[in-house]
């Protein structure tokens, strides 16, 4: 038989705290439930001969990359910062200094969500042509150190970016613009896929084998977003009103993404690209993620509508600059993670400039993400460097051309039976 507890005897804290936990527990784990969205999505984005290396990579951010966070990547992020790092190791049972009513743990978990979601941006760009294990390292390294550090300057309580004031609510700037900047370097070193541009810098479109499948992506990750910005309050009790604003500018700016890339691809290029709403949608999600705390629900759809114009302009100037993205996840969220943090700073009503707060707080949010940015571009280049001239990271040609699921998995996505 279940024995019966009379709520008399249970305090007052203690029902906050268990209130607490139901909300960041189930936060917690729709958004671990994204990285479905990102197999998705990645897979159809690609050629079906690579389809399965792009689930082996997201399987590989979250395995290796979980395991790593766990053990050394979560102290850094966390624990007693000096300003810049932690030397705690694992989850410690000590106050973080952050006022949490749920447990170290649980906050452990959702904070996993976190950086396995800013290295799965990673796995997009470089696929169809990366190496799985140098691929893993590149994953243990991520999110042991590259990703907590950051984690420490925008939101330990000691972090020199958060005594600073910089406002990144559920990570613009040190989740996508992180991802975003390590998939540019990546990108750049390994190279474009085999016959992605023409002697003359034309690019050949290589189109993704089921768009469909990508939109089911999309539509996860979408849904996903939902407990990705509001589960950052990390607490129900005393936020509802917080909750409400922080969902409402989230759809606002993801819809508002997606019509203005309908629009601006009809007009542009004569008819709608569904390929590009679907980032386009992405990108506001991405732009209005550090700000969806402090901006109001007209200017959550502006940052969309610039988003979706962004993501669509900014596709077009890495192809012309011959970094193969097959995803675009550098212009989703390298590019828009950049402006979703500099738009705190202009469209926040209390001390963005468009607010008559000067420029202040645009420039905190500047130096932030700018510093972000640049870190995690040069970090990893220098490590992609590195694993190129030890165990290199590029699949032979003639994997490449055959595909990597026949060749490194023995496996094709699709069978074929007679």
């Amino acid at each position: 038989m279940f024995s019966t507890i009379s709520t008399q005897t249970v305090t007052q804290p203690e029902l906050i705290s268990a209130i607490d936990t139901i909300w960041v527990a189930l936060c917690a784990a729709i958004i671990f439930f994204m990285e479905g969205g990102f197999a998705l999505l990645e897979a159809g984005f690609v050629r079906s001969k690579n389809a399965m290396s792009i689930i082996a990579k997201v399987i590989i951010d979250v395995v290796f990359g979980g395991l790593a966070f766990y053990a050394v990547g979560f102290g850094i992020a966390y624990g007693n910062s000096n300003g810049w790092f932690a030397f705690d190791v694992g989850i410690t049972t000590e106050d973080l200094g952050l006022g949490l009513t749920v447990s170290n743990k649980l906050f452990w978990f959702i904070q996993l969500g976190f950086a396995i979601a800013s290295i799965s941006i990673v796995s997009g760009a470089v696929a169809e042509r990366m190496k799985m294990w140098s691929y893993a390292i590149f994953v243990v390294v991520f999110c042991t150190i590259m990703y907590p550090l950051v984690a420490n300057w925008v939101w330990n309580p000691n972090g020199w970016l958060a005594v600073r004031g910089f406002n990144d609510f559920a990570g613009s700037a040190a989740v996508h613009a992180m991802g975003g900047f390590a998939a540019l370097a990546a990108a750049i070193v390994l190279g474009p896929r085999i016959g992605k541009y023409q002697a003359n810098g034309e690019a050949n479109a290589i189109p993704g084998h089921n768009l469909p499948l990508a939109a089911v992506g999309a539509f996860i990750l979408w849904f996903g977003w939902f407990a990705f910005n509001p589960g950052s309050t990390l607490g129900a009790v005393g936020n509802w009103e917080l909750i409400g604003t922080v969902a409402t500018n989230t759809f606002l700016a993801s819809a508002a993404g997606g019509m203005a890339t309908m629009f601006y691809t009809y007009f542009r290029y004569g008819q709608i690209d569904i390929t590009m709403t679907i980032n386009g949608v992405l990108a506001g999600l991405v732009a209005i993620t550090a700000g969806c705390n402090v901006v109001d629900a007209n200017a959550a759809i502006i940052i969309g509508l610039i988003a979706g114009v962004l993501v669509d302009v900014a596709v077009l100037y890495i192809d012309k600059l011959k970094i193969d993205d097959p995803v675009g996840a550098i212009a989703v969220h390298g590019v828009n993670g950049l402006f979703g943090a500099l738009a705190v700073g202009l469209f926040a009503t209390e001390g963005g400039l468009f607010f008559g707060g000067g420029a202040a707080m645009l420039g905190t949010q500047a130096l932030g993400v700018f510093v972000i940015g640049a870190f995690s571009f040069t970090v990893t280049f220098i490590l992609m460097k590195i694993l190129q001239k030890t165990i290199g990271i590029r699949i032979s040609k003639q994997e490449e051309s055959a595909g990597i699921d026949a060749v490194s998995f023995g496996v094709e996505a699709y069978s074929t039976f007679e």
